[in-house]
């Protein structure tokens, strides 16, 4: 399919619903592309006398990006003043007065200044398009959230920025954005993604050849995924997951509940499946016998799992592994996502783990067991 036919596409989407359409330029690196293309398509969009305006667009200093915001209508960026620096943020409100067919959002894994309505870019995207605002917009895979711990270990680096799964999974479009490492690497030392200086850090570090080929694989899969999961629903038309199910264990002491639902959520994913997160409060964990830091950390993880397309569930009982397997069969679980026992093995002469417990009272589920790294 050629660009243009592809952006016919787009148009015919915007004209079939009332809430607005959502599409995303997929890559696996900086510099691939993502902006330049979209910026391509809201020139082509414009040809065709669709009303188009630029909410927020990076060009981060690359004369061909900048070139492409030429000749476009830009919304009036709101400025904040942090920490003695003004930064420039989309105004949300400016978008939604002015009230065009199509606005561009670039970065969407962007955290905004504090002081906004939204803490995430994400979150502005998703208010413009329940306004009937049709959005195009960018992400790298590294800011997938689930994918957090696999970026983590194939490149060293952490990722601050995230996105929840589900923006991308609810996105009407997505475009893969590809490019040979080895063009990327040349990109690099042309100066065309980075200042010389900060090149050939980059091209150090983050933008080896094994990392990016390991990248570009991710986005590549991940995108792969995403297409089948979405021609399988089409095909059956019933409810994605079939006779599938997952549930996540999440505890009050969990050293790294994060890892936990990532791994949860990416499992559901796999498998067209919804996840559930549950939490047991047993009566030594009641509200008068924790602390509100203990609380609170329960609370936060049970949110994080809604934010990750989970439903968070909590239950009160004396027995963990036995509200666990009641929920499972009640449920149907098939797959049970727990997280390694850090207690020491002398303990074991006290009787059967949690884990031993859970497995044995719920024989018929797969269990997958996270350890912390």
């Amino acid at each position: 399919m050629t660009a243009a036919n592809r952006a016919e596409q787009f148009l015919a989407l915007i004209r079939r619903q009332q809430r607005g359409r959502l599409k995303v330029y997929l890559g696996f690196a900086p510099g691939v592309g993502k902006t330049f293309e979209m910026l391509q398509e809201a020139h082509r969009l414009v040809k065709q006398g669709v009303d188009v305006v630029v909410g927020v667009v990076e060009a981060h200093g690359r004369p061909e990006t900048a070139a492409l915001v030429e000749g476009l209508e830009q919304v009036p960026k709101r400025r904040v003043e942090y920490r003695g620096i003004v930064l420039e943020e989309m105004d949300v409100a400016a978008v939604l007065a002015r009230r065009p067919t199509v606005v561009l959002v670039d970065e969407l894994a962007h955290t905004n200044a504090p002081g906004g309505k939204h803490a995430k870019r994400y979150e502005d995207v998703d208010e413009l398009l329940r306004e009937g605002v049709n959005v195009l917009s960018t992400l790298n895979i590294q800011h997938l959230e689930s994918l957090y711990d696999t970026v983590e270990r194939v490149t060293g680096t952490r990722q601050k920025e995230r996105v929840p799964d589900a923006v991308l999974q609810q996105a009407d479009q997505v475009v893969n954005v590809d490019l040979p490492a080895e063009d990327l690497q040349d990109r690099l030392r042309q100066g065309k993604v980075y200042p010389p200086d900060r090149a050939a850090r980059a091209l150090e570090h983050y933008f080896t050849s094994p990392n990016l080929e390991q990248l570009r694989e991710l986005a590549l899969e991940h995108l792969a995924h995403l297409l089948d999961r979405r021609r399988q629903e089409r095909q059956g038309g019933g409810e994605p997951g079939g006779s599938e199910r997952v549930m996540v264990c999440v505890s009050s002491r969990s050293p790294n509940a994060p890892r936990l639902l990532r791994a949860g959520a990416r499992l559901a994913d796999r498998l067209g499946a919804p996840w559930y997160a549950v939490y047991v409060q047993t009566p030594r964990e009641s509200a008068e016998k924790v602390d509100a830091a203990t609380q609170r950390r329960v609370a936060d993880t049970l949110e994080q799992a809604r934010l990750a397309n989970g439903v968070p569930l909590q239950f009160r009982g004396a027995d963990v592994a036995a509200a666990v397997a009641g929920f499972a069969r009640e449920y149907g679980i098939t797959h049970i996502v727990v997280g390694r026992s850090r207690r020491p093995g002398w303990r074991a002469w006290l009787g059967p783990s949690l884990l031993d417990r859970i497995t044995r009272a719920v024989p018929e589920a797969t269990v997958v067991v996270v350890g912390d790294d």
